[in-house]
């Protein structure tokens, strides 16, 4: 079964500084540790794709009605405390695993090395199409 796992940053529930405040070697940790599990997980064939997302300030949001140009607008807005930091998609035996990637994912090192303790929801792929084409 294919899950996406979204990791989620929010600033009231993770009291952790911009990743660019960070000293240089915590990063250096961070970023080997998220390589390290993505290296365990293609050596055991449950990934699928990885990847993290720029800072919300450089969204963009895009709506369109069908006709004429697209709106295109700044996003998400100020006020918003929460925004998707990068995905996973694994392909592996049931929930139970990919919670347990979820954690491993949350608990990625940050700044001293503590663990980052960030939101990761979990969600099955849905694999077929709900009505028919």
């Amino acid at each position: 079964m294919k899950y996406m796992l979204l990791m989620q940053f929010s600033a009231k529930d993770v009291d952790v500084p911009k990743v660019e405040e960070w000293p240089v070697e915590d990063v250096r940790i961070h970023v080997r540790y998220m390589r390290d599990l993505n290296a365990e997980l293609t050596a055991t064939g449950e990934l699928v794709d990885a990847q993290g997302l720029d800072r919300p300030d450089t969204a963009r949001i895009v709506r369109s009605h069908g006709d004429g140009a697209p709106v295109v607008s700044d996003g998400p807005f100020a006020e918003t405390k929460e925004w998707l930091a990068g995905w996973w998609i694994v392909d592996c035996d049931g929930e139970p695993r990919a919670v347990e990637i979820a954690a491993r994912v949350s608990a990625a090192p940050g700044p001293r090395g503590r663990p980052l303790d960030m939101p990761v929801e979990v969600r099955r792929i849905m694999s077929e199409s709900p009505v028919e084409v």
